[in-house]
This record gives C-alpha cells, structure tokens and sequence, in this order.
C-alpha cells in the first residue's frame, strides 16, 4: 500500500502551515504558499491545487491582500491526519478493488481475492491510526510509539 504525494503533500503542507503559522508573539499569522513550497520543496502550483481542497473542506481559510496567505480552520491538536488525507480525495485502502463497500472484488470474475480481507483490515487499521494522530502530535514528532510513550509518562507524572 501507498499514500500518493497528494496525501503525503497535504500533510506536509499542513504540518509546515501549522508550524509556522504564528508569528513571535505567539499570534496566528497568514503564511503564504510560496513560504510553504519553499520550506517543503513542493510545486507552488501543486500546493495551490491541494489548498483549493483543503479550504472546500473546511480545513484551512485563506486571507486575502497584503501579508495574505492560508491559515489553519481549526486548532492543530483538532485537526487529524485522516481528515486532511481524505480532504485532498485520497482514499485510504489497501485492497485492490476500485470501489468501497461494492460487492465487486478484484478478481476477473467479480469475486473477491483469497486476501481482500487482509488488505481491507490493514486499510482499516491505517485510517485508524491516521484518525487518532492530530497535525499537533505531527509538528511535535509525538507520533507513534513517541504518542505512546509521551502518554505513558504523563500518566505515571500524574
């Protein structure tokens, strides 16, 4: 299974906008794409295909004129990766049937693959997790076993 650079650049972007998106006294601040594909080192012209989905699905606003540029919708610790993923239309399965929930499998004759129940949990599992790490746990690098950990030490803190 592969995540296309399409969720692989939405994310990056987010994370970057979302880094980057206060100014030194700790106020939010426009950042605009050309900062973004600089820092990233993703097309301009990419980025702004991406941000049209992502603003349509409520993720980030855009601030016109002078010092314009994209802000986060909504608080970093809210936003989940899942969300920005399947923003930019990028759906997140690993079997290799077209269709979501068709009774259609991938086989030639319309049943499905020895495996599709495999491939179909680990999709599952995948946008789990995707939907339980925030654009915050990404930006701090508490992603994973750190997530994990952190958690374990804040409790054992308590």
């Amino acid at each position: 299974m592969r995540l296309s650079t399409k969720g692989r650049y939405a994310v990056m972007a987010m994370a970057d906008l979302a880094r980057n998106g206060r100014d030194a006294a700790g106020q939010t601040r426009a950042v605009s794409l050309a900062e973004i594909a600089t820092r990233q080192e993703i097309s301009l012209s990419y980025l702004e295909q991406l941000f049209a989905r992502l603003r349509k699905s409520g993720l980030v606003s855009s601030v016109r004129g002078p010092g314009g540029g994209y802000r986060l919708a909504r608080a970093a610790e809210v936003t989940m990766v899942a969300d920005i993923v399947l923003a930019v239309d990028e759906p997140i399965r690993a079997t290799r049937c077209s269709g979501l929930g068709t009774p259609r499998g991938c086989m030639m004759g319309g049943e499905r693959c020895i495996t599709h129940n495999l491939w179909e949990d680990l999709g599952a599992e995948i946008h789990a997790y995707l939907a339980a790490v925030s654009l915050e746990d990404v930006v701090l690098n508490r992603t994973g076993a750190r997530r994990r950990a952190s958690g374990a030490g804040m409790e054992a803190a308590a």
